[in-house]
């Protein structure tokens, strides 16, 4: 009898919901990762990944919010200049479709809603990727840039959004 049991449970883990993943989110510059401004916590749902930010001391308005390339939110050398967690390489794009979109689109997979951030400098509002799951997050960086971001490369390039602001690795 404890062994059916035991099969039932075996057989039943996979129904189980994975469990969220906390990213801890750093200040970032060109002289290398900064202080801990917060942290992320990403959670799986039936619609795809809710992101949920519990950061501070950001500038107010919308920030540009993406998934990048590597787990890497070092600061390299650039056109013999150092950038801000230039590690992290580019959005995640596994699709190559080389082409900034919309989270429910066909551009990169790692493109997200902006974060909101508050009068005070917090950002604490969920935004929602349809199109990732948890497994699709390992390796890589999860970056908050300078600014908005419009979801186009027109009429500038990867949405407008600027330098990057504040990184964390999965």
């Amino acid at each position: 009898m404890k062994t059916k049991v035991f099969a039932c449970l075996i057989a039943a883990f996979p129904l189980i919901a994975a469990a969220d993943v906390t990213i801890n989110m750093n200040q970032v510059s060109e002289a290398g990762v900064g202080a801990k401004l917060g942290q992320v916590v990403v959670s799986e749902s039936k619609y795809g990944l809710v992101f949920t930010p519990a950061l501070t001391g950001l500038t107010p308005g919308l920030h540009g919010f993406h998934v990048h390339q590597n787990a890497d939110c070092g600061a390299k050398e650039k056109d013999g200049k150092m950038v801000a967690a230039l590690g992290a390489g580019g959005h995640f794009d596994p699709e190559n479709s080389n082409k900034h979109g919309t989270p429910w689109g066909d551009g990169h997979l790692g493109d997200l809603p902006p974060v909101y951030v508050d009068a005070s400098g917090n950002a604490n509002q969920p935004v929602l990727a349809p199109r990732l799951k948890l497994a699709d997050l390992k390796g890589h960086a999860l970056m908050v840039h300078v600014g908005g971001d419009n979801h186009s490369d027109h009429p500038a390039v990867l949405g407008g959004g600027g330098a990057r602001l504040v990184c964390g690795t999965m």
